[in-house]
């Protein structure tokens, strides 16, 4: 029987190779040769990739028995993903490989503009001495503002408390338990910019977090602190930070990632690179050999196990290994059901439960806790969540989980519930099931509320006062500002007379337009949900 044939794109360590054993035929190809990567994918089971070649519909449909695209590292901006799933192949990274180096390079930014060592050492290199020109500050009895208590977050917290910093952070998904375990002390976004004297930002891009460091932000810094970012680029508003660091409102500011990369010569990062103030780096959070390596031998791993046939954690589009043909389909329900659940929390996660009702109960539905998990942090932490780290997310934030599988299920056929307790005491509960033969992903019931939603990318979820005219005013708003209702359904109105109202839209809706729509209706909720497919 022949071998397993494993493409390698581009330069891995010899490490890769190691870890994938011999049990596979090894052939190598320039991926960024467009020509001569097309007709080498016809025959591959495997491809392993960076960041140089380009894994798009085209290339996946040139490679007919193609099962597992792994890319050795974090981003996966050069992989269709919608392609690959369509085609069956598994779409792996490493999602935990550049987390030490990315906490490093952020400690690099912070040290360098505190003791301003690149313009020192560029004014050296030229002949010049000036000592006094460089004095800079120390980092001993700083506050450093951490924004996004994550992962990463958490590693920059203990290398910073070793200097003597006092750490404070945001991030509304992390409990006080946790915070108090790392040494944190949780903040609101505006008190952590007030205080600290060093600003870096460790979130997920959203729509919601895209621009969050804005002129108002920035504005309430203090004059001599310093934001930094090596998480992604366009969480600092650009043309905000270059107005800031040109009008002394902050001190200054480290850049790993800009919103375009490289930066464009017309654009507004390009102005920040000249600037005397402004350390930059090309994008190097994941670019050390360990890094590298770890992320090399972390894809190898997982396409060994995916051409083995066994479950694969990293796996970004489908869960892969041995799952039976009846559960999978209600995978991605999972996600998305998790996805709803985070979009609806008020507060951070403390317990929650997984429940799972019906014809399922017979079968083993294990990776519907990881489904879960993996929809709930997908929105929320700024690394990739993936089967095997959602679990460590969901310990990291003290937040525990059981799977509950009964056969009982009188209204359908299967039902999945996530019923979770937040810190604020509340709870919340989100149930879907897949309805009809299509399998259609479907809402069937929020907090009590007995409704039937088709799962789309853009929901506003309401709840309000029952009376007449409700549906007409908010239909409006939204009509105004050219955005299209798919779909809407109104749940029947709970025993305090308060009504529940799912609307499908077309389109994002800007933060303004759900602002008025929340004061016309007097509404006590109204969350923009964004479901994200996997």
């Amino acid at each position: 029987m022949s071998k397993p044939v494993v493409l390698i794109a581009e330069q891995l360590s010899p490490a890769t190779i190691d870890a994938l054993g011999e049990g596979f035929e090894i052939r190598h190809v320039d991926g960024a040769d467009r020509g001569a990567l097309l007709p080498a994918l016809a025959d591959v089971d495997a491809v392993l990739i960076r960041s140089a070649t380009k894994m798009d519909a085209e290339a996946i449909a040139a490679a007919p028995q193609l099962k597992v695209i792994a890319r050795a590292g974090v981003g996966l901006d050069n992989v269709d993903i919608k392609a690959a799933t369509t085609a069956g192949v598994m779409v792996v990274n490493a999602p935990t490989s550049n987390i030490i180096s990315a906490a490093e390079l952020t400690v690099g930014h912070i040290l360098s503009l505190a003791r301003r060592i690149p313009a020192a050492h560029a004014s050296l290199a030229q002949g010049a001495w000036k000592r006094s020109s460089f004095t800079g500050t120390e980092l001993f009895e700083k506050t450093a503002g951490i924004i996004g208590l994550g992962r990463i977050g958490a590693l920059i917290t203990a290398r910073l408390q070793a200097f003597g910093m006092r750490v404070v952070a945001y991030d509304p998904y992390i409990t006080s338990a946790r915070a108090q375990q790392l040494g944190v002390e949780l903040l609101s976004l505006d008190d952590l910019l007030a205080q600290s004297d060093f600003v870096t930002i460790h979130m997920p891009k959203t729509p919601e977090t895209t621009g969050m460091i804005g002129i108002d932000q920035l504005r309430r810094m203090k004059r001599t602190a310093y934001v930094i970012n090596v998480a992604r680029g366009g969480l600092i508003d650009e043309d905000a930070l270059y107005k800031a660091l040109t009008t002394d409102e902050i001190a200054g500011a480290g850049l790993d990632v800009f919103t375009s990369e490289p930066p464009k010569p017309e654009g507004s990062a390009a102005r920040l690179l000249d600037l005397p103030n402004v350390v930059v780096t090309p994008h190097l959070g994941a670019s050390t050999e360990e890094a590298q390596e770890k992320a090399g031998v972390s894809v190898a791993k997982s396409v060994k196990l995916a051409l083995e046939g066994d479950l694969v954690p990293d796996a970004v589009n489908v869960a892969g290994g041995v799952i039976d043909p009846f559960v999978r389909p209600g995978i991605a329900l999972v996600e998305m059901l998790g996805q709803f659940f985070s979009g609806l929390a008020q507060s951070a996660l403390t317990s929650l439960d997984i429940e799972v009702r019906g014809e399922l109960a017979a079968y083993d539905v294990s990776v519907y806790k990881l489904a879960a998990l993996k929809g709930i942090f997908t929105p929320i932490v700024s690394e990739s969540v993936s089967y095997v780290n959602a679990p460590l997310f969901a310990e990291q934030r003290g937040v525990e989980t059981r799977l509950i599988v009964e056969a009982e299920s009188p209204l359908y056929r299967n039902l999945t519930v996530l019923r979770g307790t937040l810190s604020d005491g509340s709870t919340l509960t989100v149930a879907g099931t897949l309805a009809g033969t299509r399998m259609v992903p479907k809402i069937v019931g929020i907090n009590g509320y007995e409704l039937e939603v088709q799962i789309a990318q853009h929901h506003i979820v309401m709840q309000y006062a029952d009376r007449p005219g409700i549906i007409a005013i908010y239909g409006r708003k939204l009509g105004d500002s050219g955005i299209n209702i798919e779909s809407l359904q109104v749940a029947k109105a709970d025993a305090q007379g308060r009504a529940f109202s799912v609307i499908t839209v077309d389109s994002e809706v800007p933060e303004s337009i759900t602002d008025e729509i929340r004061a016309a209706v007097g509404a006590d909720l109204v969350k923009q949900i964004e479901i994200v497919e996997s």
